[in-house]
């Protein structure tokens, strides 16, 4: 695989994710729901911290050391697929680190710049939020939060069966998880790295024969 495909992976992934973030961003309150296909598909409004599928970690210092982290990855992982590049890699794994490092490029850009770019939606008010607001954004450089919106709740109102232990007769919801199109990416991602990783990386089935064996002793 080349780099301008891999440029384009990545490309195409900020421009999707990025577009639908500022779709939201300006056009939702936070918390706003609405269905797009029947009750099992919908667009949900909800920011976070900037961990994936909505996770938390730790508050103001997590915040940065979070994104920091997130910014030292994105860099190095430039890097690393420029090297997987030049050696060869197997293409579907170079197209897989591609979507990995594109999501985590995504939420890194909202972490970096939204609290500059844009200001508070509250849900109370039902504000929606402004683009490059007079009074400026709602946080400091490296403190934005993250924009999440693709819910799928396939199953709602379902009950544990009594005999599970803790859970029984607890309702829960399949599946739970507000998320958005960087995460999905990283995901994806993921998820075919572990289903064809033997694919991607064959293992050497050529065995050593008691001849070589013996003629690699006596040398």
């Amino acid at each position: 695989m080349k780099a301008k495909h891999v440029i384009a992976i990545v490309l195409s992934v900020i421009l999707i994710d990025q577009f639908l973030k500022v779709y939201i961003k300006t056009h939702y309150f936070a918390g706003e729901e609405h269905a797009v296909l029947g009750s099992w598909f919908r667009l949900h409004f909800v920011e976070n911290e900037g961990m994936a599928w909505g996770w938390k970690f730790g508050g103001g210092f997590g915040k940065i050391a979070l994104t920091l982290f997130r910014l030292v990855a994105v860099i190095w992982g430039t890097f690393i697929i420029k090297d997987f590049i030049a050696k060869h890699y197997h293409k579907g794994f170079i197209a897989c680190a591609a979507l990995i490092y594109a999501g985590a490029l995504g939420n890194l850009i909202d972490s970096m710049f939204y609290g500059l770019l844009f200001d508070n939606s509250d849900p109370f008010m039902q504000n929606v939020a402004t683009f490059l607001p007079h009074n400026g954004g709602y946080a400091p450089f490296l403190h934005g939060k993250v924009v999440d919106m693709l819910y799928f709740p396939i199953i709602t109102d379902a009950h544990y069966p009594a005999w599970v232990p803790l859970k029984g007769g607890q309702s829960f919801e399949f599946f739970e998880p507000v998320f958005n199109f960087a995460d999905a990416a990283i995901s994806v991602g993921v998820i075919i790295l572990v289903i064809f990783q033997n694919t991607f990386f064959p293992a050497d089935a050529k065995s050593t024969t008691p001849a070589e064996v013996t003629n690699n002793t006596n040398s």
